[in-house]
């Protein structure tokens, strides 16, 4: 089973390699930031519990994040595996999913804080499709625009430096502790995650 948790701070580069991972492994990629979005959309009992809580300004917990990723990993898109983005973010969260899962196999992407603020103060946004350029090493053609639809591209707010800088800060807080509870258990595996995503890929293939 190639049951994947990706682990990393904001800009490492995990979305990027899920893509293409889920691709050529033939899993699904799940955030858990698509989860809720998905479940608010379809208004399911625990979609409108979430949507409740946020609307609130308050977090969503633990237990409810994970009852959300318990039923998509029951769904039969995930028979053959799947690649965790964004879960677990805690060490309960983690516990819960070792409760439910044996055989995870956790990639931890390594980088250093000065290529994560270059790649994500650079990043620009498509308005209209959502999709992704970098101003320095993925420009679109015409300054701006989004070569796939011709929207608007624009810059995130919380990818100007200072938000960079309280995401990166959150992430050691609450996310790293991770690292060493799955480094404890022998489950963890190393990924270089400052070099180009199709090398990061082959990479990626060699160890697993």
């Amino acid at each position: 089973m190639n049951n994947f948790v990706f682990l990393g701070p904001p800009g490492a580069g995990k979305g990027s390699l899920a893509v293409k991972v889920a691709e050529d492994y033939k899993i699904p990629h799940i955030s858990t930031g698509d989860i809720f979005r998905a479940n608010i959309k379809a208004q399911t009992p625990l979609g409108v519990k979430v949507k409740a809580i946020i609307d609130s300004g308050s977090l969503v917990s633990d237990e409810l994040t994970f009852e959300l990723v318990k039923d998509r990993l029951a769904q039969d898109d995930c028979k053959n595996g799947y690649i965790l983005d964004g879960f677990p973010r805690t060490i309960p969260q983690a516990e819960m999913l070792d409760g439910l899962v044996a055989d995870l196999k956790v990639v931890n992407f390594q980088i250093s804080d000065d290529i994560v603020i270059g790649r994500l103060s650079t990043r620009r946004v498509c308005k209209a499709c959502g999709a992704n350029y970098n101003i320095k090493t993925l420009p679109p053609k015409v300054e701006g625009v989004c070569d796939k639809c011709g929207g608007e591209l624009y810059q995130r707010d919380d990818d100007k430096q200072e938000s960079i800088l309280h995401r990166m800060d959150v992430y050691r807080e609450q996310t790293e502790p991770l690292i060493n509870y799955y480094k404890n258990k022998g489950k963890i595996t190393d990924l270089d995650a400052s070099i180009e995503t199709d090398i990061l890929l082959g990479e990626f293939k060699r160890l697993f």
